[in-house]
């Protein structure tokens, strides 16, 4: 367990791993909330058809392994296409990220279900009083309220997003963990280059933790000081 050498060695594949990480993760989170937004105000719509689709669209992501979802993604849906598109591929790098945005999709469409019904409905009656339609009403005074209740737990699923892209080297994603394998399967240094991998995972975990925890705080705080100013 020769710690020097593989902080010397491995740094800069590690390194390299870490930066398609974060990348998949910033891209991933990034259609999920579009994704999660647009199943949220159709689970909430009063068309059943939609609600129906919205519900069980979250009911099959939330309810099966990232795993399966990433094989699915990555060997089941491009054998599918190839029936009647022979030369269809599908790379590590697409794949993963199809599969993080659907998974973080369906949890995010919860979220922002939560702060929107978090919104006091005093808010949408007003809005409707002053003459604005239903739709606007939801998206230009409800939904902008829903979003920063849900500031914190969308930055937990960054998290959590961060932390799935790990699963996603069993199909071949050049991310973090894949490259630690890559440089185990040579060097045979188990011990010290997981545990330099759980440090590179600390480190971006815990200051997005910081950065929830900062959130969190403020919120309350200038809740606290609406409250105190409208009394």
């Amino acid at each position: 367990m020769n710690f020097g050498r593989v902080l010397q060695d491995a740094t800069p594949l590690l390194l390299e791993g870490l930066k398609l990480t974060i990348l998949v993760s910033l891209i991933s989170i990034a259609i999920g909330m579009v994704i999660g937004l647009l199943m949220c105000l159709m689970k909430m719509s009063k068309n059943k058809v939609l609600s129906a689709i919205a519900g069980v669209y979250i009911w099959i992501i939330r309810g099966t392994p990232m795993l399966v979802q990433a094989f699915i993604v990555f060997f089941g849906f491009p054998q599918l296409i190839q029936l009647m598109i022979p030369t269809f591929r599908l790379d590590a790098f697409t794949a993963g990220i199809v599969t993080l945005s659907l998974n973080a999709g369906a949890y995010l469409a919860e979220i922002f279900r939560g702060g929107i019904m978090a919104v006091p409905k005093g808010q949408s009656e007003a809005a409707r009083s002053l003459g604005l339609s239903q739709g606007k009403t939801m998206w230009k005074v409800v939904l902008p309220q829903a979003i920063k209740i849900s500031i914190p737990s969308l930055v937990n699923q960054f998290i959590i997003t961060i932390k799935d892209t790990s699963i996603l080297s069993v199909i071949g994603l050049a991310e973090l963990v894949n490259k630690a394998k890559t440089y185990v399967g040579k060097s045979y240094e188990f011990f010290a280059t997981y545990i330099f991998v759980a440090i590179y995972y600390l480190v971006i975990i815990s200051l997005l933790m910081v950065l929830s925890n900062y959130i969190e705080k403020k919120l309350k705080y200038e809740g606290k000081k609406r409250h105190r100013d409208e009394q």
